[in-house]
């Protein structure tokens, strides 16, 4: 914890410094813990764990209407928790936390997104993280998200994850209007699959693409979070990324495997 007494939290995001999500995951923890933004200086949604090698990166200090400090990043969540920790803050932070997001972060999704990258990276420096999406991708039901923020957050810090896992948290639709409970689940088999838009250039004359999403849809466990969310229960899933062997393979092919030969 900080000199304060304060939990000392890092926020980031991947919808850009400047996306509404960011401010009210701040304004939701910051009477009780000790604040630093640090978040891409541009949308990056759907970059996952990536990280800028081919590019410089650029430190700006931002002015918001508080006294925390703000820093954008000109790249991904992953870079800004990187430089977060290795230039801009002086102290290692408590407890990571990345959005709100404007859109689900549900089943498979995690392996896309960019909320959640920025807390792995955190992961990876055994630094606790948090990632917080709603469901909606247009006009988003922040300030109802706003108000679960805290309890989670103080939940974490007062029953720690394991080493290794992050909790990914989603809120159900605006449309329940309210949100009907929490359930601590399993994740989901839901993910954005492509819906290729092609389109003619005007003048070269060759064709080009737009990747496009849709949802491609499964057969759900009734406990999943996707099965959950379209019930309207606000869902948190502890994902364990400390370890990722397939340990039941391994053990099952290890030494048959390892008696091949040219």
């Amino acid at each position: 914890m900080s000199q304060s007494n304060r939990p000392f939290i890092l926020v980031t995001n991947d919808d850009g410094i400047h996306a509404p999500g960011i401010k009210h995951l701040w304004q939701a923890i910051s009477s009780f813990a000790d604040v630093a933004v640090v978040a891409p200086s541009a949308e990056q949604s759907a970059v996952g764990l990536s990280i800028t090698v081919r590019s410089p990166l650029h430190i700006e200090k931002i002015t918001w209407p508080t006294n925390i400090p703000v820093w954008s990043v000109s790249g991904t969540p992953a870079d800004c928790v990187k430089l977060g920790l290795n230039v801009i803050l002086d102290r290692a932070p408590d407890l990571i936390l990345s959005g709100i997001n404007r859109g689900t972060n549900a089943g498979r999704n995690v392996l896309y997104s960019g909320t959640i990258g920025g807390v792995i990276e955190g992961i990876m420096r055994n630094i606790p993280g948090i990632a917080f999406s709603c469901y909606d991708s247009h006009d988003p039901a922040y300030s109802l998200a706003e108000q679960y923020v805290p309890l989670i957050v103080q939940h974490i810090l007062q029953h720690p994850l394991p080493s290794g896992t992050f909790l990914n948290v989603n809120f159900p639709s605006k449309h329940f209007q309210e949100i009907k409970g929490i359930k601590l689940t399993r994740q989901g088999k839901e993910y954005w699959i492509e819906n290729p838009d092609k389109r003619e250039h005007p003048n070269q004359g060759h064709s080009y693409y737009w990747l496009g999403a849709k949802l491609a849809k499964f057969e759900e466990e009734a406990d999943s979070d996707i099965s959950l969310l379209q019930q309207g229960y606000l869902t948190a899933v502890p994902v364990h990324v400390g370890e990722l062997t397939d340990h039941r393979h391994l053990t099952a092919h290890r030494e048959h495997f390892e008696r091949l030969t040219l």
